[in-house]
């Protein structure tokens, strides 16, 4: 998984835009943002899940999954090791961020 490729799997999902936090790249859906790239760095990702399905993915992949530091990590925040990471699994936990914040209704 490439920070290029995690990109183009945000950016598929309908309504997703490209913006910045922190000065990190991020994916919104309506304003909200459901991924980030490059945080903590170059190498990694991060996606909005539950703290339910943050814990089938670290399970399922803990090389490539891992929680967030902190408070956010404990809410769901889950970070992505890109290397580690197939393409697959990252398709499917964007797609459950996207879900998890996306309005019942995207243009």
């Amino acid at each position: 998984m490439t920070a290029e490729q995690f990109r183009r799997i945000a950016l598929g999902l309908p309504g997703t835009a490209e913006g910045s936090h922190m000065r990190h790249p991020d994916f919104r859906v309506r304003g909200k943002i459901f991924a980030t790239l490059a945080y903590p760095d170059a190498g990694w990702g991060t996606v909005k899940l539950t703290p339910q399905q943050q814990q089938s993915f670290v399970g399922a992949e803990p090389q490539a999954f891992s929680p967030v530091q902190g408070a956010w990590g404990r809410r769901g925040y889950t970070s992505i090791r890109l290397k580690a990471a197939k393409v697959t699994a990252v398709r499917n936990a964007m797609a459950a961020a996207w879900r998890n914040t996306a309005p019942a209704q995207v243009p």
